[in-house]
């Protein structure tokens, strides 16, 4: 359960060294991460709207009821004959907010939501989260460690499963059905189940389809599920009877480049210096055209989030932070091999949460 006093407070501190005025959330992610829920998101104007001063909702009175059952931040109702603008106009004016000059919007926002505030503001300058909410949500607690370090696990024995279930003559989608039910089992939500074989799996993000496993596949299985509100995401290779040309060879380098980006990644370096490190081993092997996404994605609430280990990324990583390394080398019309971890980052470096190896799994034929 979210400290929501707690995380008011460290965003207001980060609203006074910013020099921002006002932040303004929807419905979403952002939200439920500040105060551990949030209302039904419809087309509605629903705003939660953070000044240095307080706090409040422009809420639909619709929504009220259902929603006053999970806090005790005041509200300012309108109904759909009046309309939100009054409303609105009295809910900023009550946080010392109606003349906010520096806006920080929820990027995630419906677009009529952020023209509606925007519109209500003298002249305002706006900008997106990445300061404020962002940068906080990039560094987990305890509590947020144990819900992601359990959904590891969940993701971990649903990826044994398929291991177990693998056979020639299965088609990809049956083999996603195994890893469904043991989530379903688990009480997690499928979120993705990606089995890619033979060049099916030199698409990173394929459509898993009808196709039948057979001798000399290789497979990309790459997975996620949700519990309690945070998700999992892991990618592991299997080989049906004996692995193509080629593959064990490629296999490495991609394990080598994994070991790379862990070697840098460390609190104070900056994201695309992990990215390097991982591209730098693939490009030295003659692969660097096939290396063709980002080393890394940031986990939370949301499945990518900041940090992104990008070639491009600033972002200065610090210790609490939880993403992803997953180098990968896609190669036309033979295989694809994506190896993914989700590590936290700790003072020492990253903590891998999966206990499973990176080895390809060889399904005997």
């Amino acid at each position: 359960m979210a400290d929501v006093a707690k995380r008011l407070e460290r965003l207001k501190q980060k609203m006074r060294e910013t020099g921002t005025d006002l932040v303004a959330l929807g419905p979403g992610a952002h939200m439920q991460w500040l105060l551990g829920f949030h209302p039904h998101p419809d087309e509605r104007p629903c705003l939660l709207l953070v000044s240095r001063a307080g706090e409040t909702f422009l809420m639909p009175i619709l929504n009220a009821d259902g929603t006053r059952e999970d806090t005790d931040i005041s509200f300012h109702c309108w109904s759909d004959d009046e309309g939100p603008e009054t409303a609105l106009a009295t809910a900023l004016s009550a946080i010392s907010a109606d003349g906010a000059r520096s806006v920080v919007l929820d990027e995630t926002m419906r677009a009529d939501f952020a023209l509606l505030l925007l519109g209500a503001l003298p002249q305002p300058r706006h900008a997106f989260t990445a300061e404020t909410v962002g940068a906080l949500r990039m560094r987990k607690d305890e509590g947020e460690y144990s819900l992601i370090k359990m959904n590891a696990g969940i993701a971990d024995e649903a990826m044994q499963k398929a291991f177990a279930a693998i056979k020639p003559g299965m088609a990809e989608k049956d083999v996603a059905g195994v890893i469904r039910a043991h989530f379903s089992s688990a009480g997690a939500v499928t979120q993705f189940t990606i089995v890619g074989s033979a060049g099916n799996g030199a698409f990173p993000h394929h459509q898993t389809g009808d196709r039948k496993l057979q001798d000399g596949d290789a497979v990309v299985i790459d997975i996620g599920a949700r519990k309690q509100g945070f998700p999992s995401d892991i990618t592991r290779m299997a080989v049906v009877g004996h692995p193509p040309e080629g593959y064990d060879q490629v296999h490495a380098i991609v394990e080598n480049a994994v070991r790379a980006a862990m070697e840098a990644a460390r609190p104070g370096v900056k994201a695309k210096e992990v990215d390097a490190a991982a591209r730098k081993v693939i490009s030295d092997a003659g692969y660097g055209e096939y290396f063709v996404h980002r080393t890394g994605h940031g986990l939370g609430i949301d499945g990518h989030e900041p940090p992104y280990i990008t070639a491009a990324s600033e972002t200065v990583l610090e210790e609490g932070m939880v993403f992803s390394i997953e180098p990968g080398i896609y190669l036309p019309g033979r295989f694809g091999i994506r190896l993914e971890e989700i590590v936290i980052l700790r003072a020492g470096g990253p903590e891998i949460l999966s206990s499973l190896p990176r080895d390809v799994h060889v399904v005997e034929v």
